[in-house]
């Protein structure tokens, strides 16, 4: 079985909805800015991911072999400006900071039902929509 995260983006943020078998929840990213590192999502395409503990994020998702770029990620943030290339899980989409941009909540515990979700390795297939 494999997960998907279908997004959109915008010039401030990317924003999506990941599925797996019965799960799904909301994600926030930086928006597409060509693959650049610590500014850009990642690139649309199917990745492999499995569980690691980061020794800075915790128990997280890593997807692996992301074209030109390293350490990325599925954790626990609730903004975009949390994110350098990764992807962050929420319960609901909510502009928590009143900044006029759409935040992610229940951030750690959403994670925490992923991590619950998946195995400890799957396919991730990333559709960009715009």
């Amino acid at each position: 079985m494999q997960a998907t995260l279908k997004t959109v983006s915008n010039a401030k943020q990317t924003l999506g909805f990941f599925t797996y078998d019965d799960f799904s929840c909301v994600t926030v990213e930086l928006p597409w800015e060509d693959n650049q590192n610590n500014v850009s999502c990642y690139p649309a395409g199917t990745y492999e991911c499995r569980k690691i503990v980061s020794p800075t994020r915790g128990k997280c998702i890593e997807i692996m072999n992301v074209p030109n770029r390293t350490n990325i990620q599925i954790h626990a943030a609730n903004y975009a400006r949390q994110l350098l290339g990764c992807t962050a899980v929420g319960a609901t989409m909510a502009d928590i900071d009143g900044d006029g941009n759409l935040d992610v909540t229940s951030s750690k515990n959403t994670l925490e039902k992923l991590l619950d979700a998946v195995p400890d390795r799957f396919t991730l297939v990333v559709e960009r929509l715009l």
